[in-house]
């Protein structure tokens, strides 16, 4: 005798905005708390981030604090969708720093569905003109030093915070 079961986990564009709506205040605090960016533009890249992730083409997102071109801090965010094992941590974490020469970079990673076509379709809903990175994302410089969650029913984003 064998038996056989299926679940399956959905979520919504509620989902992915209740998510996004404590992204955007990491970025909007790391922006504060570095004084790198503006808080338009860190609400730029989070709306773009948004577009994506409710598309299904955003993978992950990693944001770096550098210093004269040296790493920092840096926080990666990882898209877990359809897992619901997630907890709903509150936005914030590690204090990042005012250091000098500082510059904030983003690199957005895709799924393969990102492909040319929706590209083309997507690219007057963008903010920000995304371009091909060839950065260094391993943060081998840094340490993890945290890491939070943040979720709604199946939909969540895993934070990992680096750090020297």
């Amino acid at each position: 005798m064998s038996q056989t079961s299926t679940s399956t986990n959905t979520y919504s564009v509620a989902d992915i905005e209740a998510v996004m709506r404590r992204v955007t205040a990491d970025l909007v605090m790391i922006a504060s708390s570095t004084g790198a960016i503006t808080e338009a533009k860190a609400r730029n890249w989070a709306h773009d981030m948004e577009l994506l992730a409710s598309k299904g083409y955003l993978r992950m997102a990693d944001l770096t604090l550098l210093s004269g071109g040296i790493e920092q801090m840096a926080t990666r965010f990882t898209v877990e969708a359809e897992s619901g094992s997630l907890k709903m941590n509150r936005p914030g974490g590690l204090m990042w720093p005012k250091v000098a020469n500082p510059d904030l970079r983003i690199v957005l990673f895709y799924n393969d569905s990102y492909d040319q076509a929706a590209r083309e379709k997507m690219r007057d809903k963008l903010k920000v003109g995304w371009v091909t990175s060839t950065a260094d994302t391993s943060h081998s410089s840094l340490s993890l030093s945290s890491n939070r969650s943040y979720s709604s029913n199946s939909y969540g984003m895993q934070r990992e915070d680096y750090s020297r």
